[in-house]
């Protein structure tokens, strides 16, 4: 279907997945203080940075990590703006440092601490952690949301051609002209805005100030979204039907997402990862063609700028946003579940049962690991129980 689809249709898919990744891109810098717009820029470099150190072979966008909320606003409080981007600047010396092992060892380590038990259930994980934002957006008013969900489940199930394509588009577009009928729609937003504005941190630059306590603060973030981004990449790479983990290679991927939230640490805007919320809409609608992600990165560089299509947007009620995240995240959710069944993982064995089990027990439970200052809970902390059982959980001889 990616070599069949024309111009045309690319650049409208491509615009496609920037709504999906629109919602969670401007929401996580609004609730700790950053500028979306910069953030959307940032996005939208930060993603054809990932595409040039890919080859351009990856189909994958990059977008604001939630991950980082909490370090960010503590960091924010106590050093400011510039002293949070010198934290973001350790982030992605992690990143450097994980991807030139990679290159260094290869990734046969990788196989040996990430096989199928441990994949599968990280994957569910990256769906059901997600799950929560959906919901909470969704209950602002649950009509709005079930009928944006309703109509991309009809496109999806029953669409054809370029409709079948479209089913976030056509399912936002469709609770968007219901939310204007119910008068749930603010258009003074996007009246008021202007047509042209740079993003108000590229206007007015303001550089990292080195402080070695953000720095320290942020750096076991990074361990977890990098176990994040080795779980999405095994996912895009399931969706595509082709082994991204060794070409381009993982040590490329993780390098990429490094740079993207170097280049973001220097103009103010928030670490930007592998995203899953495009990831399921590749997933929906089987386009894997990496121009089509260039195109949405590139549609996120040109709203950062445009001042009326940014505030429109943004006038998109979070409540249809909310109920097409209810099918992309569950989407996400059960590409784990298929990865377990095409390795044939036997339940029946006890070990498979008991690495699963407290896998999600402690991703979904909100489990969080503390020593002194180090902090490390959700996806991160179920991948690492993962890790360490099935390393020491003998498997049945």
């Amino acid at each position: 279907m990616n070599q069949q689809l024309s111009p045309v249709r690319k650049t409208i898919v491509g615009i496609q997945f920037l709504f999906v990744a629109f919602g969670a891109t401007v929401l996580m810098p609004l609730l700790v203080g950053l500028d979306p717009a910069t953030a959307m820029f940032s996005a939208g470099v930060g993603t054809l940075i990932f595409h040039a150190v890919t080859k351009g072979m990856v189909p994958i966008f990059l977008g604001s990590s939630f991950a980082y909320i909490a370090p960010i606003m503590l960091a924010s409080k106590q050093w400011g703006l510039a002293g949070t981007m010198t934290g973001f600047i350790g982030v992605a010396a992690i990143y450097f440092v994980v991807s030139a092992l990679i290159r260094w060892r290869g990734t046969a380590f990788l196989n040996r601490l990430f096989p199928p038990i441990v994949i599968g259930p990280t994957i569910i994980l990256i769906g059901l952690s997600l799950a929560p934002t959906a919901v909470n957006m969704a209950k602002e008013n649950w009509l709005l949301a079930v009928i944006s969900l309703s109509v991309a489940v009809v496109v999806l199930r029953w669409g054809r051609g370029l409709i079948q394509l479209l089913p976030v588009v056509i399912g936002v577009a469709v609770g968007y002209i219901v939310a204007i009928c119910m008068g749930k729609v603010d258009f003074a937003v996007v009246v008021d805005a202007p047509w042209l504005a740079l993003p108000t941190n590229i206007a007015h630059p303001k550089m990292p100030e080195f402080m070695w306590q953000p720095f320290v603060c942020m750096m076991p973030i990074a361990i977890a979204s990098i176990l994040e981004h080795v779980g999405d990449v095994y996912v895009i790479s399931q969706v595509a039907e082709k082994d991204f983990v060794h070409k381009p290679g993982l040590h490329r991927t993780i390098l990429g997402d490094g740079l993207a939230i170097l280049f973001g640490s220097f103009v103010g805007g928030p670490p930007v990862t592998t995203y899953s919320e495009v990831t399921g809409a590749v997933q929906i609608t089987r386009v894997t063609n990496p121009q089509v992600l260039r195109i949405t990165a590139v549609t996120a560089i040109v709203f950062s700028v445009i001042g009326k299509m940014s505030a429109f947007l943004q006038s998109i009620p979070s409540a249809v946003l909310g109920g097409i995240m209810l099918l992309l995240f569950g989407t996400i959710a059960s590409v784990g579940i298929q990865s377990m069944v095409r390795n044939k993982i036997d339940f029946s064995d006890t070990r498979n049962t008991i690495i699963t089990s407290l896998m999600l027990t402690v991703g979904v439970g909100g489990a969080v690991l503390n020593a002194g200052s180090f902090s490390l809970g959700g996806i991160g902390l179920a991948a690492l129980v993962g890790i360490v059982l099935n390393l020491v959980v003998p498997e049945r001889k």
